[in-house]
C-alpha cells in the first residue's frame, strides 16, 4: 500500500501520482470514479469494479484491499478527534505502515531491523 495526500481527486492530480508509482503494463483495478477514466487509454491495463452492479471485476479481481485499508485508517484516525492538516500526511503514513507490516510484533521486528537493534 502506498498513500499520499493530494490537493483534490481530479484526473489531472491523480494521473501523475499513478504514473510515478505504477509500472507500465501493470493491471490496475479501480472503482468507477470518473477521475480514473484516463486509465482506460493509458499504458496500464485498467479494470473497473462498479459497486452498484457487481462485487468483483472478473474472477476474484476486486478492490477490497484498498477498502480495508481505508476502513482501518478511519478507525485509527477517529481516535484523535481531528488532526491538524499540516500533520495529516504523517498520520496517514503511520496508517500505511501499520497496514503494510501487519501485527504489532511484525511491525516491531521491521523497526528493529531498520534501526539495526
Amino acid at each position: 500500500m502506498y498513500t499520499i495526500v493530494v490537493a483534490d481527486t481530479k484526473q489531472t492530480t491523480l494521473m501523475p501520482v499513478i504514473k510515478r508509482k505504477i509500472k507500465p503494463d501493470s493491471f490496475v483495478y479501480t472503482d468507477s470514479y470518473r477521475s480514473y477514466n484516463a486509465l482506460d487509454v493509458s499504458e496500464f491495463k485498467h479494470f473497473r469494479v462498479n459497486h452498484s452492479k457487481e462485487f468483483t471485476c472478473g474472477k476474484n479481481n476486486h478492490i477490497n484491499g484498498i477498502e480495508n485499508f481505508w476502513n482501518q485508517s478511519k478507525r485509527t484516525l477517529r481516535k484523535y478527534n481531528g488532526i491538524d492538516k499540516k500533520n495529516f500526511h504523517l498520520f496517514l503514513k503511520e496508517c500505511e505502515f501499520r497496514f503494510n507490516y501487519g501485527s504489532p510484533s511484525n511491525q516491531l521486528k521491521f523497526l528493529r531491523k531498520w534501526c539495526d537493534i
